[in-house]
Formats: structure tokens, sequence, C-alpha cells
């Protein structure tokens, strides 16, 4: 038999209006409220419920879950836990379900939490943005994730050396990652260029540390996942399988990864097409369905790896052929641009949100420091607190402390310096809030499409609004008039829009006012 592995990434970044938790109005989305919602009906309840009808005429209703490996981002989790139950738990069971079926082995893997490019984050926030990731996998799917999917597969040396570190056993990118390669035990390292990487196989990537400890690699097959992706194939479930019956050729296993929102959102019914091919045709053909842990376990690494280090030793990715320029400068990687626009504000509000992180970071260190035995592992541990009370995908009003929940005070019976008083309890709290907040500003949306205002921007902006805001409430000097000066150097495509600093004042604090509006007319007990 021919193995088959079909990866999913589905995520969507979090879109809550950080102050009031809540979802606002989406243009574009229409019939639907907004694009989590629309996005939920083409795509997330399609895959979990599809229907297949056999040459005799009968119907099936499939989880296609159950049929191929995939990741959910946390904060996409959070909203399907809050707002459909029923597809939230058809994902969990499909992961059950493969367990059972995979030889232990389930078909979700954990992601890192807030989509932020890893290999451009502090050192601190890519150990934080994985350890959360790895926290809220073990909360929903109940068992240790063997895998983390990279956001954009964003990778270098640290980021491989970190999962290693962590304890996982594989993780997925694009064949261009790949640089060079061997055979255990010889010496000559061969290269991997223009995407020549074998991808039937799996192969080990090796600490730099000399230790012997390792992950094992898997390249994605890159001209099929762009025919999915791309060029249309999901029109037709046998011509699906046809493809992967050629790729076949050159070895046991094929392995495709794309968006998850492939599958009935931006290809119109490829929920369908997809389950047709996994329950139909692609048996048919002679492929058994299978993930990578099981696969992993019939045939270990006999290659070693190494990955590409990008243009500038940045790290490379799958969605940016300049390695991370991406979310970093204007390097011509755009979606959705008029013609005559460029992408000239991505450098300065990376610049400004870095500041903005690296201030606060250093506010927390001194503050943290009075009042946690080590706050960066107290902030690590933080989202034991943010799952038990049920809303990880916002950055919600701190609660007062004269009614504290069981679950803050076990936090704080292990991560407390000493016994604190209420006060300080809420100047913990808020700390906390405020680093949570800085984590989800560096969501990698922010930078991907065409314009500094746009919805994706705008919302890390607004954390970044909620950054300044907790500062504030701590008595912290404030930093918004450094930011502004520096995001005021990012300018819009659209005249009408000015620069970032102004997109940041009118759409980013202006969130926070209707917020205040909002709870004006709230009775007080609400409130």
């Amino acid at each position: 038999m021919k193995s088959l592995i079909i990866h999913g990434h589905f995520y969507q970044p979090p879109r809550e209006n950080p102050w009031t938790g809540e979802i606002e109005q989406e243009r574009g989305a229409e019939p639907y409220h907004d694009w989590n919602e629309r996005i939920h009906a083409e795509c997330y309840a399609a895959n979990a419920s599809a229907r297949t009808i056999a040459e005799d005429g009968s119907v099936k209703i499939v989880n296609n879950y159950e049929r191929i490996s995939f990741n959910f981002g946390p904060t996409l989790l959070s909203w399907l836990e809050r707002h459909h139950p029923e597809t939230y738990e058809k994902i969990l069971e499909a992961d059950r379900t493969s367990v059972r079926s995979r030889s232990g082995h389930g078909n979700a893997i954990a992601q890192a939490y807030g989509h932020a490019i890893l290999p451009l984050s502090s050192e601190h926030d890519r150990l934080t943005q994985v350890r959360w990731g790895i926290a809220d996998f073990r909360y929903r799917f109940k068992r240790k994730p063997e895998s983390l999917w990279l956001p954009e597969t964003a990778c270098n040396d640290a980021t491989l050396e970190l999962l290693i570190e962590q304890g996982l056993r594989y993780v997925i990118l694009a064949p261009s990652q790949a640089e060079w390669y061997r055979r255990v035990g010889t010496h000559e390292w061969l290269p991997a260029a223009n995407e020549e990487i074998n991808t039937s196989r799996a192969y080990r990537y090796l600490h730099q540390d000399g230790s012997g400890r390792s992950i094992a690699v898997f390249f994605y097959n890159g001209a099929l996942s762009r025919a999915i992706a791309f060029e249309r194939v999901l029109t037709s479930s046998p011509q699906l399988v046809a493809l992967f019956s050629r790729s076949a050729d050159s070895g046991s296993l094929v392995n495709l990864a794309t968006d998850g929102e492939t599958y009935g959102h931006h290809f119109k019914f490829g929920d369908l097409c997809l389950a047709h091919a996994l329950e139909i045709e692609a048996p048919q053909a002679g492929f058994e369905m299978t993930n990578y842990g099981e696969f992993l376990d019939k045939f270990p690494p006999e290659y070693e790896v190494k990955i590409q280090a990008g243009q500038r030793g940045e790290g490379s990715s799958w969605s940016c052929s300049h390695g991370v320029d991406r979310w970093m400068r204007d390097c011509g990687c755009l979606t959705g641009a008029e013609p005559g626009w460029n992408q000239q504000w991505r450098a300065p509000l990376r610049a400004a949100l870095e500041f903005l992180r690296d201030d606060a970071a250093r506010q927390f260190e001194i503050m943290g420091g009075e009042l946690f035995t080590d706050p960066w592992s107290a902030r690590n541990n933080y989202i034991e607190v943010i799952l038990s009370e049920g809303n990880p995908g916002v950055t919600s009003r701190v609660p007062k402390f004269d009614a504290a929940t069981m679950s803050r005070e076990e936090f704080l019976s292990r991560q407390a310096r000493r016994e604190l008083s209420l006060m300080e309890q809420q100047r913990a709290f808020t700390l906390l809030e405020m680093q949570r907040s800085s984590l989800l500003m560096f969501t990698s949306c922010g930078w991907f499409f065409s314009d500094i205002s746009g919805i994706e921007t705008v919302q890390i902006l607004r954390y970044s609004a909620r950054v300044i805001e907790l500062m504030n409430e701590l008595d912290l000097p404030s930093p918004r008039a450094k930011f502004l000066e520096i995001l005021s150097e990012a300018k819009s495509n659209k005249p009408e829009e000015g620069s970032g600093s102004d997109v940041f004042i009118r759409r980013a604090e202006a969130a926070k006012k209707r917020d205040s509006r909002d709870r004006a007319n709230q009775p007080e007990a609400l409130v």
C-alpha cells in the first residue's frame, strides 16, 4: 500500500475586540456577521459533516478530520468552543478516532499560540508561543502533541532546537526550506536546491549543541500542494487522486500541506472533493490514509537534513520566497494590492511593535520580579489560568480580586514570591494581561496583506493599544509618544488613511472608546 497524508492548517487570527471580547461586524463577510462565521459555514462545519455518494447511489456523511492530519489555531478553537460546540466536538472526536485507528497517533498537532513568525520573535516570546501552544493542545485533545505547526512554516535553527527541547517528535516544512541532506552515517552533504528534496520520507534534524537530540522533518510535496491550493484540481476527486498516484511513483509516501480553508472556503465544495477522494477513489487507487506519527513508527529517518537560513540568515517560510521578509520588509510578496501600491509600511510597523514589546518586557521583568519568583516562568505558565477561565482568545478586562477564582489562587501559590495583597494580586495579573496582548500583537496576518489599514493590521494595533493602556494602569512611563513617532513612518497606500499613527488613533484606540460607551450604558451590576 502507498501511504497518503494530507495536512490541513486551519487557522484564523483572533478577531475579538480586546476590550469587549466580541467580534464586531466585518465588511466582506456578508451574509454572515464576520469572517469566522462565514468560514465556519463554508469550511470548518462542512468538513466535519461532508456528504459522499457511492457508485450505487448510497449517501454517507463523513468527518474529513478523521482522515487528514490537521492543526487548528488555539484562538480559533477557543472561538469554535464558545460559538459552535458541535463542530468543536467533532474535531476533538476525529482526533480520538484517529488515535484508536492509527496505532496510538492522533491526526491533530499543536500550533504556536498566537501565529507569530517565530524566527522573528524574541527568545522569551518564541518560548512562550510554543509553551502556550502545547498547553492549549493538551487541554483540548487530552494528550501530548507529537508536533507543532510553525506559523507560515517560518523556521530557523533556533526554532527547531526549541521544538526539540520541548520534546516534540516531528515538524512539517516546505521543500524549499531544505538546504543539505545526507544518508545517516555518511559524510558527504548533498544540495537540496530548487525543491529537489525527496518528500516521500522523513529526515532527521540534529540539535546544534552536539547532544544527539533530534526531531524528524517532513517536507510536503510542493507541486501537489500548489495544485490543490491554486490550480483548481479540487473540481474533480478522480483528477485529484490521479495526481496522488503520479506523485507516488517516486516513493511510498505522498504527503501534502495547504491551508485547511482551501477545502470549502477558498475553493467552493472543496470539502466534498476531499471527502470523495479519501472515502472512495484513494482507497481504490491503493492508498492507505495515515498520519505522520504512524508513518514515522514504520519508517524512521534514514537521512539527515540541514535547513535554509534565509536570505539574511533570518529564517525561511512557505509563503515568502525571500525567507521571512514578508513580515518585516517590502519584499514584493503581497496579497490584494492595487496597482502602484507598496508595502514599505511593514518595516516601521514591526519597529514600532518591537519597541513597545521591549519596553513592556523590561517593565514586566522589573515589576514582575518583585511579585513573582521568576516572572518569565510565571508568563509561560499563565496559559493555565487563561484556559481555566474559558476565554483564551481575547484579552478582556482584568478581573478584580475581591473574589479571586481558585485557579488564580493556585497559580499565585506556585508563582508568587510571597503572599500578595489584593492590590499586588491585581498588579500581578495586569502585568500578565499586558504580556498576553504583547504576544498577540505579533500575529502574522498583520503584515501579510496589502495595506496597514486592513482589518488584520488594525487588529494587532488594537492589541498594542491594550498594552499601552495596561502600562498606564500600572503607573508605568507611557511609551505611547515614542510608539506613535515610529509608527508615523508607516504610510498607508490610501491617502485618506494617512500614516500608521493615524490608523492607530482612529481605528485601534477608537475600539476602546466604543467599549467605554457600551459600558456606560450597562447597568452598574454588569460593569
